[in-house]
């Protein structure tokens, strides 16, 4: 019997239009805009100027703080301007202007697709090179790679969980990378192992995607420690917390930190970028990003340079379809409507996604009908209904107390709810207010 996570989940439709197209090179943008915050923490600081000449791979902003990541350019040419520009959050947030001009990379950097296996760094060494290039997770939270391989002293980590499973409807990045890196990624999985000290990794790969799980397996028994799992299909099995659960059996405790469960969870995307990192010397400046829609004449995955305009890989795929309602920055259940088609990607672009007018409008909002339905499907043991109410009275202190925070706004509730409670919405908004209430006891 295939293993997933044991509470809640839904099963929307899977939608995966772009499965199987091979990764498609994006052309290099005529100018770049690298957003300054592309990771969980503090921004990074610039270390360029206006005027300054940069190649692909310069780094142009070390790590602001700790929990932070460093940006390197993914272009080469001319540093225009420093200055902010609306993100796929929709908020203006400060990013590097660079203007295009041919593309020269680093020297350092081993542009060749030769396999290099061997890996002879210490753990410390490696966590340091992974730094250095920038990693974060490619998952979606881009928290910085190298914090989570350095875990609390309190914590031990037992293995090493790769998260291939890509539950979002429509995005299908992960698995064409699986299907074209497979032993790539595994040395980047050895890679990872080497750096948390630990002999064993597992593989979660929904059963949707057989073709990976073949390919995987058979790769996979060549290298020592590392088990491909396949698992049952259920949104949101990417979910850290859910992933956990489903392949080791342990669960995460409200409020605490899934390296408890002596987990260490990093998506294949990661390590494949931990790979090119370390066996190559190649910072994070690219990565594998589904465009895709029911409307859109050619549904596509594309290699594109970070700070490419996703105006651009739309127009590769054809243009944007006129019955176009909404433009969803990542996958339907977690990601943003756009306000503007010129937001850059950032590292944690995997999609965009073009829905319908039909598609895109939400149904009317009625009263709650007290089904429970939102309640069984909570991933998290939550109660959305209660906490949407509170959210809608700004009772924030009683939606801490109903542990809002624990919610990982995976919209399980809101896509089950038959009245169109908004309730992800509400979720969002109390976690919001909820995080900056925390953040405030914790400074007096």
């Amino acid at each position: 019997m295939l293993k997933t996570f044991s509470i809640g989940g839904v099963h929307p439709h899977e939608n995966k239009l772009s499965a199987h197209q091979p990764i498609l090179t994006a052309a290099v943008p005529e100018k770049a805009v690298i957003l300054l915050g592309q990771h969980i923490g503090a921004p990074a600081k610039p270390v360029v100027a206006k005027g300054d000449l940069v190649k692909v791979g310069t780094k142009i902003a070390e790590a602001g703080g700790f929990v932070s990541a460093a940006i390197h350019s993914s272009v080469s040419g001319k540093v225009t301007k420093i200055d902010a520009i609306v993100d796929a959050s929709g908020y203006a947030k400060p990013a590097i202007f660079i203007d295009v001009e041919g593309d020269e990379w680093e020297e350092t950097i081993n542009r060749t697709t030769t396999l290099v296996k061997e890996c002879n760094l210490t753990a410390e060494e490696i966590v340091k090179k992974i730094a250095e290039a920038g990693i974060v997770g490619l998952g979606g939270a881009c928290f910085p790679t190298q914090v989570k391989l350095c875990p609390p002293p309190a914590f031990k980590a037992e293995c090493l969980v790769i998260n291939a499973v890509e539950c979002e409807p429509y995005l299908t990045a992960d698995h064409q990378l699986m299907l074209e890196h497979a032993e790539e990624i595994m040395v980047g999985v050895c890679i990872l192992m080497k750096a948390v000290k630990v002999n064993k990794a597992f593989i979660g790969i929904e059963n949707n995607k057989p073709d990976a799980i073949q390919l995987m397996t058979k790769v996979a028994s060549n290298y020592a420690g590392i088990n491909v799992v396949p698992l049952k299909v259920k949104y949101p099995q990417g979910g850290e917390k859910q992933l956990i659960d489903a392949i080791i059996s342990r669960q995460v405790g409200s409020g605490a930190l899934p390296i408890s469960t002596g987990a260490v969870v990093q998506n294949v995307g990661t390590a494949f970028a931990v790979y090119e990192a370390v066996q190559k010397n190649k910072p994070l400046l690219e990565r594998v990003i589904t465009v895709t829609g029911k409307s859109l004449a050619k549904p596509s995955n594309f290699l594109a340079r970070i700070g490419t305009p996703m105006k651009q890989l739309i127009e590769a795929c054809g243009g944007l379809p006129e019955d176009t309602g909404k433009i969803i920055g990542g996958g339907p259940m977690m990601g943003k409507a756009l306000v503007n088609t010129d937001v850059p990607t950032a590292k944690g672009s995997s999609g965009i996604l073009i829905m319908t007018n039909k598609e895109s409008k939400r149904g009317q909002v009625r009263n709650c009908i007290r089904c429970s339905k939102c309640v069984s499907a909570c991933p998290m043991g939550l109660e959305p209904y209660l906490l949407g109410a509170l959210a809608e009275n700004t009772d924030f202190e009683r939606m801490e107390k109903e542990k809002i925070m624990d919610c990982i706004e995976c919209g399980s509730c809101q896509f089950t709810c038959p009245t169109n409670r908004p309730l992800l919405d509400y979720c969002r908004l109390g976690k919001s207010k909820v995080g900056t209430m925390i953040r405030a006891r914790q400074a007096k």
